[in-house]
This record gives structure tokens, sequence and C-alpha cells, in this order.
């Protein structure tokens, strides 16, 4: 193998660095050689590593500091992090957290590849991608290893550097003849290998029932699986959290059954995969929604398997909590709610309003910069003009940084062609059905790019990332002024941000929360994923990335948008909305014995087909019975918190590999 490699300057002093730490390191790791006892009979460590840590937040108080280790256990490799106890650096992790962090003898039968991040400044980590499509959180390596940790990998499995990425290392890459079809169509390998589970089972020394008792016995023993805060996707060649690829659903609902049929011909499977009654399904708006009752869940399907009933008696529930829907804020009660200066007078009151009815789109304008936070509440007729002047000055001032970039820059400047290519490229696919967007030459998508462009300017850490496009169309759309639309949505994304984040961290605590507010509200549903390997809720990736964009009528999406910006009962209305959605067609995804190639695809083709105002009520309802231990069990600063003067760094990605 080639062992020239990129970014590597900082293997050779982090090793020295982390043999710099003495005798006394090795004394450590030689008593938990001798002493550990976790490891069973005829189990050999290979490697060791102490100091490697995960950041559970980006609050350096908050990371978790644990041992790394590579076992052998016969002709298998293992790995295991464990938290260390006890630490001053753990001493606020609980036993509940500490074993949701853990990593506890992963073969490596089941990984996928790992991503190796050695940025200039700061200290390497590694990303490992597991063969069903989630990947554990960042291993962070303060000691320096890095190097020999995946040297000792390639001793003991095949171990194959990417042709695409020099960074990414294939674990018993194969190359088989699925795996190509599944590239060319440039699906993310970490997705495109979740649609054939079976694969491992039948190349590796594990059933699926040995691997259901493993998940069983590792749950029993509190040690949850690292797919409950996992969902990342890879784009084709570059870093798995890249470019996060929203069409990947899309196109995954469309290779799903021949993925499966090439695996049945490949390795021989010729158990009943299910899809036969997927084809024959006929998802029509009466089956899928049910306007007359909103908020029923126990829809009339065909039911290859009992049912559990739902503990909240979601129907009653709904209507007692979830209050009716009410017009739109029109002209004539907006001023109501104004002082002869222009202040908003309850700005409570105004929000509460909008949560039940949203607003009327001719005030639309007037309205979206309150709630997003553009203009203050309490400011007056005078001060919003003034702020508008010095702020459409001040977006000029950045938009002049990119606009006086000359060609010979440009050719010097790699990160501002890749971005500005990328915006290209996606503003003409974004919304084009609108007659607002619609035909070549449109100036509306020349603003579209132009906001985007500044706005990598203005946060260039950040930069671009694909849904951005998705996240300011309806804004501009409302708007219909550059420079405002610009500050509508830098005020949009101090919220979002953290969802395009490289490590992921933010569609992490995303996507983990909603898993524990499924566990609290709808256990019977919880405990169905955990069986089906669906406990990662990677489903509801699109849902949490853009807001719903793609599930909704464009109207509808900016009523809902209106209504998660108020604020009014929580913050993160958007995670109860998930759960509801979940919870209308519970009785179909149990009933049917959706696993998670079938749910991926069912949630896929919900689009356009779910009922807002019904959902909006059940998502209201669930939030009021949730209480005070739905608001536990979302982790502090999931977004779409505001960021903190403490945290001022949210945006900021973890390496130096920006677009």
């Amino acid at each position: 193998m080639h062992e020239a490699e990129l970014h590597d300057l900082s293997d050779d002093s982090d090793y020295a660095a982390s043999q710099q730490q003495g005798s006394a390191s090795m004394m450590r790791s030689d008593s938990g050689r001798q002493s550990s006892s976790s490891e069973p009979d005829g189990a050999e460590v290979v490697y060791m590593k102490d100091n490697v840590a995960i950041h559970a937040s980006q609050l350096a108080s908050e990371r978790i500091s644990g041992r790394l280790k590579l076992i052998k256990l016969g002709s298998s490799l293992l790995m295991t992090w464990i938290p260390y106890k006890g630490q001053n650096s753990n001493a606020r992790l609980s036993e509940k957290d500490r074993n949701l962090y853990t990593i506890r003898a992963v073969p490596f039968t089941e990984v996928r590849s790992i991503r190796r991040h050695s940025p200039p400044l700061g200290w390497q980590y590694i990303i490992v991608v597991l063969s069903s499509g989630p990947a554990y959180p960042p291993l962070y390596f303060y000691n320096g290893g890095v190097k020999e940790f995946l040297a000792t990998i390639k001793q003991n499995v095949l171990l194959v550097r990417s042709a695409e990425d020099a960074n990414v290392f294939l674990v018993n890459d194969f190359q088989n003849p699925l795996q190509k079809t599944l590239s060319s169509l440039e699906l993310p390998r970490a997705v495109s290998v979740a649609s054939v589970p079976s694969t491992s089972h039948s190349v590796g020394d594990s059933t699926p029932n040995d691997n259901r008792e493993r998940s069983d016995r590792d749950v029993r023993d509190g040690h949850l699986n690292g797919s409950q805060y996992s969902g990342r996707q890879r784009h084709k060649g570059q870093d798995p959290a890249r470019d996060l690829s929203i069409n990947v659903l899309e196109k995954f609902s469309l290779v799903t059954k021949f993925a499966r049929e090439t695996t049945s011909q490949l390795f021989g499977d010729s158990h009943n995969n299910g899809f036969g009654g997927i084809e024959q399904r006929n998802y029509n708006e009466s089956s899928m929604d049910h306007p007359q009752k909103p908020s029923t869940t126990a829809e009339k399907v065909p039911n290859d398997a009992p049912v559990p009933s739902d503990p909240l008696e979601f129907d009653k529930l709904a209507l007692v909590w979830g209050k009716p829907r009410q017009p739109p804020l029109g002209p004539e009660e907006w001023v109501t709610f104004l002082d002869s200066e222009g202040r908003v007078t309850d700005s409570k009151a105004l929000r509460k309003r909008i949560f039940y009815g949203g607003v009327e789109h001719v005030l639309r304008k007037e309205v979206w910069v309150f709630l997003l936070g553009y203009y203050a509440y309490d400011s007056t007729y005078a001060e919003r003009e003034y702020l508008w002047s010095v702020k459409k000055s001040e977006y000029e001032t950045i938009k002049n940084q990119w606009q006086s970039i000359s060609g010979e820059q440009a050719k010097r400047f790699t990160k501002f062609r890749e971005r500005k290519g990328l915006i290209d490229k996606d503003v003409v696919r974004t919304d084009r059905s609108l007659s607002f967007y619609d035909g070549d030459d449109n100036p509306n998508v020349k603003l579209l790019r132009d906001i985007l462009l500044t706005y990598s300017f203005y946060n260039f850490d950040l930069g671009y990332c694909q849904g951005m496009s998705d996240l300011l169309s309806p804004i501009l759309f409302v708007m219909e002024d550059e420079s405002q639309s610009f500050w509508c949505f830098v005020s949009l994304m101090e919220r979002l941000g953290p969802n395009f984040n490289r490590d992921q961290n933010g569609m992490h605590s995303q996507l983990f929360a909603i898993s524990k507010l499924v566990e609290l509200l709808d256990s019977p549903l919880h405990n169905y994923f955990k069986s089906h390997d669906c406990l990662n809720y990677f489903f509801c990736f699109r849902w949490v990335l853009i807001q719903f964009k793609r599930e909704f009528e464009y109207e509808k999406t900016m009523r809902l948008w209106e209504v998660l910006w108020t604020h009014y009962l929580s913050e993160h209305l958007h995670l109860y909305v998930c759960v509801a959605i979940l919870k209308r067609y519970r009785n179909k995804i149990i009933g049917e014995q959706m696993d998670f190639d079938t749910l991926l695809k069912f949630i896929n083709e919900l689009s356009g087909q779910i009922e807002l105002d019904a959902i909006l009520r059940d998502a209201e309802a669930l939030c009021i019975c949730a209480g005070e231990n739905g608001a536990a069990s979302i982790p502090p600063g999931t977004p779409p918190s505001l960021p903190t003067d403490e945290d001022c760094s949210i945006y900021v990605q973890q390496d130096d590999e920006v677009l």
C-alpha cells in the first residue's frame, strides 16, 4: 500500500508527544492491561491509548475522556472505548451518560470505514463509520496515536486507503458489485450500506440472531448502541459530514429494492425481505391523512403483527390539549400589538397568537423580522429604519469582498472557487417550480446566489453546505429585499448553523433528543425501533436538517416555520413535530413490521401528504404532556438554541478542510 499520506505532519509530532508522557503513562497502561477484567478469556489487547476523548458538546468542560482499546479475540478484532470513572474531566458525567457514550466490543466486521482528520492546529481525531450507516462521535487523540491505531488495525484486518480521499480508510473493502452500483448513483457510502444489512451477516462470523442477542445484552447492561446518537451521511469523495446531501433520501427510495435483490443474489439471502408488500401498497391521501379526525393514530391497515396500544391515548390527548388552529394574523389585528412609536407592547401575546394561527402572507415581511430576531420587539419605527440603513451598508461591504476577487485571485483561492461552484449548482435547483424562481436568467435566482456567497464570507468558518439554499429561499420570497433577506438568514443560521457543522454534533443531539422523546411518550414504539435497529432515527434527518421544507407545500412550510420561530411552548417544538408524525403512523409502521430500509422509504414518501394543522395540534399536546421530563430529555445547547457568550465558536468547523 502506498505509504505517503496527506496531512501527516502531525503524526510524528503527536507520537513524540505521547512518548514524552514517560514511564508513568506506560505504567498506567500496563497496569490497565494486567488488571482489566472486562476482556473475555483468550482476548489480547493489541492497542491501548489513554486520554482519547469524545466532545459531548461544544463546551470544553463537557469533554469526556476515556481509554481506547483494540482487542484481538480469535480471528476477530474488536474496538472499545470506555470513559474514565472519577476523573475531574468527567465529573459532570452521569452513569446514564457514561453508558450512552461507551463503545463496547464493536467487531471490525461491522465497521465500514475510518475517517482521519489532521488539522494543522488542534488534535487529530477519527470518525468510525459502521456498515449499517451510522457513525460514532469523533474520537480525539490528545496524546497522539492515530498512526499506531491505524497500523494496528491494518495488521489484523483488511484496511485500504480510499482512492477518492486519502484520509478515508476502508475496512474489509472487497469492492462487491452492489457497492459499485450504489457508488455509481453517488449515494454516500455510509448511507448506501444501510440498505444491505444482511451483507455483514453473510460475510462475517455472526448471524442476525447473534447480533440481536448481543444488542439486547448491551441494552440490559446499560451500554447503548452508538447508533442512538448517529446518523451522518457521506458524500462521495468528501468528508463524511460535508455537503449534506438532501437528495440522498430520494435516491435511496429508488435503489432500495434493487439493493436488496442484488444482495440476495450475491450472498444467497433467501429469506423474505418484505418488499413484495411494499410494491402493492397504495399510499393514497385517505390512508395517509385523516382530515376529519386529524389526531387519529390507529389507521386501518392490514396488520402483519399485533400493535401495542398507545400509552398516552393520543386521540384524547390531542383533543384535551391540542387547541384548534385560528385564522392567521392580519394587518388590522397586527396594529393592535404596536404602540404609537412602533414598539410591540406584548411580545408573548403576539407569539402566542402567531403560534395558533400563523401570519397572513401580506404581513410576513413585517412580522418575520421580529420572529427571527433581526428587529427587537421593543424597537421603534425610527430605530428600525436606522438599523436597516446601517445593515444595508454593512451587507454591501461584505458582498464587495467576494465581488472584488479577480480572476487571477480566484485561481489561487481554492475554497472560494469550490464554494461558488457548489452554490451555483444548488441555486438553479432550488424551488424552480415557483414562479418567483422560475425561468432562465431569473434575477431572484441570482439574488439567492449572491446572498449565499456573501454569507460564506460573513461566516467563513461555516461557509456553505447543501441545504442552506432551502432555508434561504422562503426568506427571500417573503422579504423581496437582498439586504434584509441576508440579515434574516444570518439570524436563522444563528439557530440552525450547528445542523451544518462538520462533526454534526448539532444533528446528533437532535436525533438523540427525538429518540429520548419517543421513549418518554411512546415506549412501545421506541422498543419497536430498538428491536429493528432503527434507534439512530436517521429517517428523521431531512425533517430536522431543513425544518420540514420538503415535507409540506411552500405556503404550509412558511406557516410551520413562523409557528416554530415563536418559541411559544418550546424552542424545540420541531422535535415534538417529529414525534407527532411518527406517532401518527405508528400503527402502520409496527403493524407492517417496517425495517430500517422500508421505514426510510415510507417516511420519504410521506412528503406532501402530512396534514399540518393536525400535526401541530398533536405536537402541542405532546409538548405539554412531556413537560419538564421532555425538556430534560433534550441535551443543553441542542439547536435551535441560540449560541451563548461562552460558546461563541458554535459554527467553527472542526478542521481546515472547509469547502
